[in-house]
């Protein structure tokens, strides 16, 4: 028989999922959320409305609440159920998610405000347990009260931090935090990404704060989050997000352009129609675009880029999970959403970037001064953010790779484009 998950935005029941005795899933927002005052979408691809969603239609949202790849895989091995089956990993998994919503199995009582009952505090020595943990049992699945979802196939795990000290959220408490644990397979990915968002940072570019600490031997990255606000009292409130596939429609499997995932014009396009400041919104993505374009973050999908619902509208929220892949060689040289019609960033010309403007509705000669402006200051930033991390002990060989790359290709990029304006006036 059909099987009923309560879907709650914080705390107010918004509808139900619904998986059929065939396995697909139906949405249907709750009679009483529509007739609010202040009733809102939990997606843009889920516009209010009576009628239920089809399993098409709501999935893509759906599953990308929750891990992907390999991590998905391990988790239902540890859960002992299929990793296809969305329904019954949100049962298991959906306490505390991306953005606000969570699963209450149907009829339950709705999710109450946390106590210190709910979270176990972790000493440095469990949490360097827990960090060489997680490839074998991802966002602790499995364990007792632990309910905790987060997209991507990387290890990661949300976290409470209060007076500098961690703790871990149970029976579906609201996490302030990220710990990302290095990669095993990849050299250094806590020092690369924290280098990346100092350095984009540095430039002026809205990302989540970050810094890298360490537990007993285990260095990690520890990450604030950006759908998480202190409250005056010193708790925790969750804000509503959507990354970019789930904003569009589509599943997390075909997050990659050439997949069927999103292009950079649809990128554009839903800023520029679903934010409340658009024109801040869209400078501000075209910034993102050309730091991951610069830094060789070939990564940079469409599930790596987010709106956030805020106490002033529908924002684009900071940039996060920006990692340089070209600095491991192994790794893809494809970009994930192609300049232009080039996925190749070595053969990316200015007139690839003055395609990829008219495209995505923007002005070319704005699209072209940031990017100039940004390729000028990002080698001299990015010496200074490699002195602050090897300062403060986090300095590692892959950060002079990284910085190698950026001088490359900022000065490739410059070089472009003198070359254009030499050629334009014979």
């Amino acid at each position: 028989m059909p099987r009923t998950l309560d879907v709650y935005l914080s705390d107010r029941l918004v509808g139900r999922l619904i998986q059929e005795d065939t396995g697909q899933l139906q949405f249907a927002y709750d009679a009483g959320w529509l007739e609010a005052a202040d009733a809102r979408p939990i997606s843009q691809s889920l516009p209010l409305r009576a009628d239920s969603f089809s399993h098409r239609e709501c999935r893509p949202f759906f599953s990308g609440l929750l891990p992907e790849a390999e991590k998905r895989e391990v988790i239902a091995r540890v859960l002992g159920v299929t990793a296809r089956n969305d329904f019954i990993l949100l049962d298991r998994l959906g306490g505390e998610c991306a953005g606000a919503i969570t699963f209450v199995h149907a009829g339950d009582a709705p999710p109450r405000p946390p106590t210190t009952a709910d979270y176990r505090s972790l000493s440095e020595e469990e949490l360097a347990r827990i960090l060489r943990s997680l490839p074998e049992r991802p966002l602790l699945a499995g364990e007792e009260g632990v309910r905790l979802s987060l997209a991507g196939a990387q290890d990661k795990l949300p976290v409470l931090v209060v007076n500098d000290e961690v703790a871990l959220p149970l029976h579906g408490a609201p996490s302030s935090h990220i710990v990302k644990p290095q990669i095993r397979r990849f050299q250094d990915t806590v020092q690369n990404e924290a280098f990346c968002l100092m350095l984009a940072n540095r430039l002026g570019l809205h990302v989540v704060p970050a810094e890298v600490r360490r537990a007993k031997n285990e260095s990690f990255l520890l990450v604030a989050r950006y759908d998480r606000v202190r409250t005056k009292d010193g708790g925790l409130r969750r804000l509503h997000q959507e990354d970019f596939c789930q904003a569009l429609g589509v599943p997390p499997e075909l997050k990659y352009q050439n997949e069927g995932g999103p292009s950079l014009a649809d990128c554009f396009e839903l800023v520029r129609r679903s934010c409340g400041r658009p024109a801040v919104d869209l400078i501000r993505l075209l910034d993102y675009v050309i730091f991951n374009f610069l830094i060789g973050n070939h990564d940079a999908h469409g599930k790596n880029y987010s709106i956030v619902h805020t106490d002033h509208g529908v924002e684009l929220a900071p940039l996060y999970d920006v990692v340089s892949t070209t600095a491991y060689p192994d790794l893809s040289s494809r970009l994930a959403m192609k300049v232009g019609d080039k996925y190749q960033p070595d053969d990316v010309l200015p007139r690839h970037w003055d395609r990829f403007a008219r495209d995505a509705g923007l002005a070319a000669p704005m699209v072209r001064r940031r990017m100039l402006d940004i390729a000028q200051r990002v080698t001299e930033a990015s010496h200074e953010v490699a002195a602050v991390l090897d300062g403060q002990d986090h300095g590692s060989p892959i950060l002079a790779r990284i910085i190698d790359l950026l001088h490359s290709r900022s000065t490739k990029l410059r070089g472009d484009f003198e070359q254009e304006r030499e050629l334009g006036k014979r």
